[in-house]
């Protein structure tokens, strides 16, 4: 384990530093709007606007990537993060602070397409799943210490915005200091979404997805359960839990899909997230009550990240990793820029607990499209047994000795994922041989 994690050690620091300055601006700025008259649309609106940012940078951060380097574009987004927390307090104004979100959702963006780019070029198939999963447990751990931090001090004060950028600023230090080498630059910066949804359908569609209640949860969460007669304290504790959860849940659920085909563990964890996602929108319950069942969604839901990203770079090459890191940070933006303001306008037609009917919704549709996708493909193994052999590490495809043929050199190929089995190898041979299509 050492030896996997030892070469991403520093860029793991800083991700902490980073997303603890991220989980308290994502439990302040709504509280602090709440206390300053915004409605839940407003709110909405906000989070709709980082994942806006957040989209743009998807598209553009890949050339600031290849021209700069990975060290410093990350030092320079951090940068412009700190300068927009910083803002916030100055200037309270519902139109200012939505342009401010989408300046942060864009620096995110990059700063999360140079840190899992990053990881994926020092993890390999077999221990992808373990780098992940440590690398998302690391995220929602601080993403918990950020949120307590919002106790710390008054939410009508500048001291919490301070500490934020403090946060932020800390995140430079250890990236920019480390003696571990960066990835090597990237000679070509492009993002091809139906490329990747070609290669792993699951992937895409399930970030998106993964979006729309991610988004809203992080964007609305705290609004929830003021909405349910919680303080803002106690709104801070109920969000801790279900980060705390899912922080826990990565290590096991990683380990385990790299053992099996990961879309199996990702269905398995669905139908657990369709049934806390119905309590948490239909149950009244105390501050107990709701930490409890806030618990059991972070188990069951905030996993399933971290499945379908790993999903889609055992899908393709090795030295896409920038390109497959801004595909699927698309996909997820795309879905979070439409679920908060789809949730807020929810909660404003039938209460808080539209939030977690949302996300219930959104879970089970996936959970539909990822049997679909699972029951095709064994079907169309138990059709065609004879025609799906293997595919070597070379990137050809072995078939018997009288049809015997490589891969023509301009489709492309992807790496075996160990966990996929051989409905996945199905996949990727019916891909190569339609040509991609």
């Amino acid at each position: 384990m050492a030896k996997t994690l030892g070469p991403v050690a520093a860029l793991l620091l800083g991700v902490f530093f980073l997303v603890a300055g991220s989980g308290l601006q994502n439990t302040l700025l709504p509280l602090r709007g709440a206390f300053e008259g915004f409605s839940a649309l407003n709110l909405g609106i906000l989070g709709s606007s980082y994942y806006l940012g957040f989209v743009l940078g998807c598209l553009i951060v890949p050339r600031l990537v290849r021209r700069a380097g990975h060290i410093r574009a990350f030092a320079a987004l951090t940068s412009a993060v700190i300068a927009a927390m910083l803002a916030h307090p100055i200037i309270i104004d519902a139109l200012v602070w939505y342009a401010l979100r989408t300046i942060t959702g864009f620096c995110f963006a990059g700063l999360y397409l140079v840190i899992e780019s990053w990881l994926n070029d020092r993890a390999t198939n077999q221990t992808r799943g373990l780098v992940m999963s440590v690398y998302v447990m690391v995220d929602y751990a601080a993403l918990t210490a950020g949120q307590m931090l919002v106790t710390a001090f008054p939410v009508r004060g500048f001291e919490l915005f301070a500490l934020a950028a403090i946060l932020f600023a800390l995140a430079t230090l250890p990236v920019t200091i480390s003696s571990a080498g960066q990835p090597a630059p990237i000679e070509v910066a492009r993002i091809r979404p139906l490329r990747l949804l070609r290669a792993a359908p699951v992937a895409v569609v399930g970030c998106f997805v993964i979006g729309l209640t991610n988004g809203s949860l992080w964007s609305l969460g705290p609004i929830f359960g003021i909405g349910r007669g919680l303080t803002a304290d106690g709104a801070a504790t109920f969000m801790s839990a279900v980060v705390v959860a899912g922080a826990l849940a990565q290590w096991p659920i990683g380990r385990l899909s790299d053992r099996m085909d990961r879309r199996r563990v990702l269905a398995g964890l669905l139908v657990g997230a369709v049934a806390a996602g119905l309590a948490l929108g239909l149950i009244p319950a105390p501050l107990t009550g709701l930490a409890a069942l806030g618990f059991l969604y972070g188990a069951l839901a905030l996993p399933a990240y971290s499945l379908t990203a790993s999903h889609a770079y055992d899908r393709t090459a090795p030295e896409e990793a920038v390109e497959t890191a801004a595909g699927v940070l698309l996909a997820y933006g795309v879905g979070s820029v439409v679920g908060p303001s789809v949730a807020s306008v929810g909660m404003t037609h039938w209460g808080p607990g539209a939030l977690f009917l949302f996300n219930a919704a959104c879970y089970g549709l996936l959970l539909l499209f990822v049997l679909w996708r699972i029951a095709g493909r064994e079907a169309a193994s138990v059709d065609k047994p004879t025609d799906l052999v293997a595919c070597p590490p070379t990137g050809t495809v072995t078939a018997p000795e009288k049809e015997r043929e490589p891969v023509p050199p301009t489709q492309p190929s992807f790496p075996r994922a160990p966990n996929a089995g051989d409905v996945e190898d199905a996949e990727l041979i019916d891909d190569v041989r339609s040509g991609g299509a």
